[in-house]
């Protein structure tokens, strides 16, 4: 019986499973993943520009299909992370490119545009590419893009919040007009 068997040893996690084949697997999971994003994110070029997009871009046309396919993508992204053994900072900076993918994503015409330029796959690949090359400084890049994240939440819920007043105030009007007796 190895160290592999009984579930403790220089190659065996706390599980008895070798980390040198699960990063193996994180390392094939990370080229599957290459290739999605390729597709999901920069399959297609705007002629006469450098801009390009993909799928997500084409899905998000389509109320829900995009937030469907997207979330698909990120799990698998995730789940790439943690077969390479990405530290937590790292899968919880992937995540703030998902959500904030899925916050703006939510409203209609501005998050197709956001989607365009935003690409949370192209991001989250970048994230792992560069802790594979270099782990322990994407660990710090990364905590400090963290620091951010408070900062775009609250920017992005006080302009939904001023875009809910501004739509009441304009409906309010409107019913006023309706009945100028009232």
């Amino acid at each position: 019986m190895d160290a592999r068997t009984r579930g403790g040893g220089p190659d065996g996690g706390p599980h008895g499973h070798d980390n040198r084949g699960r990063e193996q697997r994180g390392l094939r999971g990370l080229e599957r993943l290459r290739s999605i994003t390729m597709v999901f994110d920069q399959a297609f070029a705007v002629p006469g520009t450098k801009w390009r997009f993909g799928l997500d871009a084409l899905f998000g046309l389509v109320p829900g299909l995009g937030d469907i396919a997207g979330g698909i993508v990120a799990a698998y992204a995730l789940s790439v992370a943690r077969n390479l053994n990405a530290p937590p900072v790292i899968q919880l900076h992937m995540l703030s490119n998902i959500a904030l993918d899925a916050l703006i994503g939510m409203m209609p015409v501005l998050g197709d545009l956001f989607d365009f330029a935003f690409k949370a796959q192209t991001r989250n690949l970048a994230l792992l590419d560069a802790y594979v090359a270099t782990p322990h400084k994407t660990a710090r890049r990364s905590r400090r893009g963290l620091l951010l994240i408070p900062i775009a939440i609250i920017v992005v819920f006080a302009t939904l919040t001023a875009l809910g007043v501004w739509m009441l105030v304009i409906l309010f009007h409107w019913l006023g007009s309706l009945f100028p007796g009232v």
